[in-house]
């Protein structure tokens, strides 16, 4: 049987309480896939019959199965089913992933205020396995793989279950040509449109008066890298974020301030460093130096991590084919070169 020949088959489920979530409001969910994968799903009972090329039903088998599975695991598989985890599954199929591999676990997650924070890819997971296992952790990737909103997810569970007795969240204030001495308003008017991010990440997780009490008694510090200078940092939990644009000198005295049972996450893209192009990024110095370090740990997501709309992981996925073909089109020309001026001598 090729791909592209009709078949049709059926899934039996056991549940039919949880099968009912699978299926969502309205069959939302299994719109979704059917949307997806190109093929038709209809639900008879405890049953699931689903048609299409054969190819993209047995696709849409493993995808149906997988999320099955993943919400019996589940401690709230209501709030699951609501989420975007099938949106996160069928995202995987679309990226190549191979479904047969180990589900990830729902014991790794990050308790907050509002809510648990699961890691919604295993780069996601395994970046929150070395934020538990390292003082000093980098996280690197491209935008929209969750390693600020994840590592701001362990500062707030760090927080709330008094590990820590402070979050200090920080980012360079220098970006895309723009210095703060040429920008309107008083400090806090300068610097905090560029720790918005980081806001926006505290108020998903915490009540906003919450939010405010801390920052007033000093529990939560949000300030811009400059200001950390002549610090050290004890019993407390430390982000910097857009770390790509830190120089070395800073990234050094960033690193410097940690203090006694403190934990410090530095996250960045090294694709959009904001540096003058003779200025060595201070994350890519810290990392080529400190990988054999022991108690830092240093972990790459990719696309395969992305979470924001699929879109933005296909938007990726055709810069980075960009970036390749550009590479190859660079060698070829030198091949061109090289080879010309060997033939005329």
């Amino acid at each position: 049987m090729t791909s592209k020949e009709e078949k049709a088959f059926r899934l039996t489920f056991d549940d039919n309480d949880l099968l009912l979530l699978l299926c969502g409001q309205y069959n939302v969910n299994l719109a979704k896939i059917e949307k997806t994968l190109n093929v038709s799903i209809d639900s008879f009972g405890n049953e699931l019959r689903i048609k299409g090329f054969a190819e993209q039903t047995k696709l849409a088998g493993d995808v149906i199965q997988r999320f099955f599975k993943q919400l019996s695991a589940d401690p709230d598989p209501q709030a699951a089913a609501d989420g975007p985890l099938i949106e996160d599954i069928l995202r995987l199929v679309e990226n190549g992933y191979d479904l047969s591999k180990p589900s990830l676990k729902s014991d790794v997650y990050a308790a907050t205020w509002r809510k648990k924070i699961f890691p919604r890819t295993h780069g996601q997971e395994d970046y929150f396995k070395m934020m538990r296992q390292n003082e000093v952790v980098f996280g690197l990737g491209p935008a929209g793989t969750g390693k600020t909103y994840m590592a701001v997810a362990m500062a707030v569970d760090y927080l709330k279950s008094k590990k820590v007795e402070k979050l200090v969240l920080s980012r360079p204030a220098v970006e895309a040509g723009e210095r703060l001495g040429f920008l309107p308003g008083d400090m806090k008017e300068k610097v905090d449109p560029y720790l918005r991010p980081l806001y926006d990440a505290l108020y998903d997780m915490m009540p906003v008066d919450k939010v405010e009490r801390m920052l007033v008694s000093g529990e939560i510090e949000i300030a811009p890298l400059a200001f950390m200078r002549g610090r050290t940092l004890s019993n407390s939990f430390v982000i910097i974020d857009e770390a790509q644009n830190t120089t070395s000198v800073q990234m050094k005295m960033v690193l410097t301030r940690l203090g006694h049972n403190s934990r410090m996450v530095i996250t960045g893209d090294l694709s959009q460093i904001d540096l003058p192009p003779n200025q060595l990024s201070g994350l890519v110095d810290a990392t080529a130096r400190l990988k054999q370090i022991k108690g830092v740990g240093i972990f790459c997501l990719s696309g395969e991590d992305v979470v924001r709309h699929a879109v933005v992981g296909r938007i990726l996925k055709a810069y980075n084919e960009e970036k390749n073909n550009v590479l190859k089109s660079i060698i070829f020309l030198i091949h061109e070169i090289y080879w010309t001026n060997t033939v005329k001598s």
